[in-house]
């Protein structure tokens, strides 16, 4: 029997490893935008998560007929790797303007909670919590067996998308927050994590739901 409620456990934990949209908006003054040619950028110091996003989104974005680019063939590498003043991110901005990008979408990180989840029988007959010594006797491992302790993260990502046309409060275009939940591989949960991104765009009309064929 507590072999089954292990399985129930991880069963629930690997549900948990997804990612939630948490909220979306458009900036009202965009309807209709469309862009043409977007750089993707994923703030990350994981060098490979960041080149698997990247990757991923811009397929996903070419899919659907719009021109986009990774930050990896365009930046060059101390300027990620280093803290830039706003002059500079000004002078590159500049400098993607004039190479043909109208729209930059950038993913971040803005936060890690830590959660803790515990394992328990949760098929108990109800006369157990009617009598002290049986019900002690039964959830006392809560408190007892670390093994009932389940720790796990949620990364909090923010994913914008920026009008580099325009240089004024306006320019925001789209920001959409997810939680990614207790993160195992970097492959799947970059893909559910673009494919989250995708349907927000797709529902905000920004960009359209027919991939290529």
């Amino acid at each position: 029997m507590k072999a089954f409620f292990y399985l129930l456990i991880m069963l629930l934990l690997l549900d948990c490893s997804s990612v939630r949209t948490i909220d979306s908006w458009v900036n009202k003054d965009y309807t209709g935008y469309s862009p043409k040619k977007i750089l993707v950028v994923g703030l990350t110091d994981n060098l490979t998560a960041r080149r698997v996003f990247e990757e991923q989104l811009v397929l996903s974005l070419e899919e659907r007929g719009i021109h986009a680019v990774e930050s990896f063939d365009v930046f060059k590498t101390e300027f990620t790797s280093v803290r830039q003043t706003e002059e500079n991110i000004q002078n590159e901005v500049e400098r993607l303007a004039h190479n043909g990008f109208d729209a930059i979408l950038i993913s971040a990180v803005k936060g890690v909670k830590e959660k803790v989840a515990y394992s328990s029988d949760i098929y108990r007959r109800d006369y157990y919590w009617r009598r002290f010594r049986p019900y002690y006797y039964m959830y006392q491992d809560i408190y007892l067996d670390p093994s009932y302790y389940e720790k796990y993260n949620i990364y909090n990502i923010e994913a914008t998308l920026y009008d580099l046309k325009e240089d004024n409060v306006k320019s925001l275009v789209w920001v959409a927050s997810y939680d990614i939940v207790d993160p195992k591989a970097i492959n799947t949960t970059v893909k559910d994590y673009v494919k989250s991104i995708i349907k927000s765009l797709e529902n905000e009309a920004i960009i359209s739901s027919n991939v290529k064929q």
